[in-house]
């Protein structure tokens, strides 16, 4: 299905190589691949606030990117079709930003618009309902000064509420610690269990996203598009966890990414994104010449990927996003994700391994008990 361009306001810096092009001209679609990118200028960060009708946080985090203490930063805000008054509150801030105002298209679509005219060797996709703290692009900028194989830096959020106090609570959580260096071999087995924070949670190199965007839009669509990063930019290079917290994660009730419980409609996309994003690691992988590659997409195989699956059979069989699908094959595969996961003391494997036959044949108040503890608290 052929989708319609970016419309809108692509306002650009007048100096700036990509200013003379017209709306239209910006690709968004497989089909209308970018010809051309700016020239990367070394030494600046580019921030990306994707919106969609936050007009009441967009103004804060607009202001995070732009009190940053490190002095090269260009703020580029994508609105994508809001409907509230996030188009007035982007203007206000003038020649500040440079904005981009597009017909609503997802955050797939809202990642690429930003990406198609960032400058900087660094580029951070900030939530418009999340905030960075001021001196987030500094460690950022000073890690991979010195360390240039770094294709991302990821940092821990801390939760805050609605109008912006803090919970006491981080994503990932405090006890869960983040990975360092290489990650290929992770990357190719258990993909999905390997922690990482949500989309505000990272900065990545530039020039790697440049080689696997634009984003698939029809398959990644509204939401869910830091998974295609998560992914896939490990495979090309090593990562740094900073030890300190980075942003601030802001839960308000419409949040697109968090929920207290299991929502199940966000658990089949998810399942759904995985199995897409199995097959976009394996065809990377493989470009890259990377040992070990899977020979399918079905042999990626992760804890929290089985889980969401049984899950998702055992409470809503009827809508389950995957046909054919059955208890013993379910039992086999969390066993085999659970054996692979060489990341764990051998003890948290096996209860990995027993937690999928018993979430297969408990009582439905039991699933629901044992999959909130499991993937609810983040630490599987």
């Amino acid at each position: 299905m052929e989708l319609p361009r970016y419309a809108g306001d692509y306002s650009t810096k007048p100096d700036d190589p990509v200013s003379a092009r017209q709306p239209s001209q910006v690709p968004a679609r497989d089909a209308d691949l970018p010809t051309r990118y700016p020239p990367l200028e070394a030494g600046i960060a580019t921030i990306i606030i994707n919106n969609y009708n936050y007009g009441q946080y967009l103004g804060d985090a607009i202001e995070s990117a732009l009190v940053q203490t490190y002095p090269n930063v260009e703020v580029i805000v994508v609105d994508d079709g809001s409907t509230d008054d996030s188009r007035s509150i982007v203007r206000s801030f003038a020649s500040r930003v440079i904005p981009i105002l597009k017909e609503n298209g997802g955050q797939a679509s809202a990642f690429n618009a930003g990406l198609a005219v960032g400058r900087g060797e660094v580029t951070i996709f900030l939530d418009a309902d999340d905030l960075l703290l001021p001196d987030t692009v500094q460690s950022v900028m000073r890690t991979i000064a010195s360390q240039p194989d770094v294709v991302k830096v990821q940092y821990r959020l801390a939760i805050i509420d609605a109008d912006g106090l803090r919970s006491g609570g981080y994503i990932p959580p405090i006890d869960v610690q983040l990975p360092n260096g290489d990650l290929q071999s992770s990357m190719l087995s258990f993909p999905d269990d390997v922690p990482t924070p949500p989309t505000s949670g990272n900065a990545f190199s530039t020039s790697v996203l440049r080689r696997i965007f634009p984003i698939p839009e029809q398959e990644y669509g509204q939401t869910l598009a830091d998974l295609y990063l998560h992914n896939l930019t490990p495979l090309f290079g090593r990562v740094v966890s900073l030890d300190h917290v980075g942003g601030l994660y802001r839960v308000h009730g419409a949040n697109l990414h968090h929920s207290a419980g299991l929502d199940l409609s966000r658990m089949r996309r998810v399942i759904e994104l995985s199995m897409v994003g199995h097959g976009h690691i394996r065809t990377y992988a493989q470009q890259l010449g990377i040992e070990g590659v899977p020979l399918r997409p079905e042999d990626i195989l992760s804890v929290t990927y089985v889980a969401n699956r049984l899950l998702s059979w055992r409470l809503e069989r009827t809508r389950h996003p995957i046909v054919g699908e059955s208890r013993w094959r379910l039992i086999c595969d969390g066993t085999r994700a659970a054996a692979r996961r060489v990341d764990v003391p051998w003890y948290r494997r096996a209860a990995y391994g027993v937690w999928f036959p018993v979430v297969a044949v408990a009582p439905t108040a039991l699933v629901r008990m044992l999959g909130n503890r499991a993937l609810g608290a983040g630490r599987i």
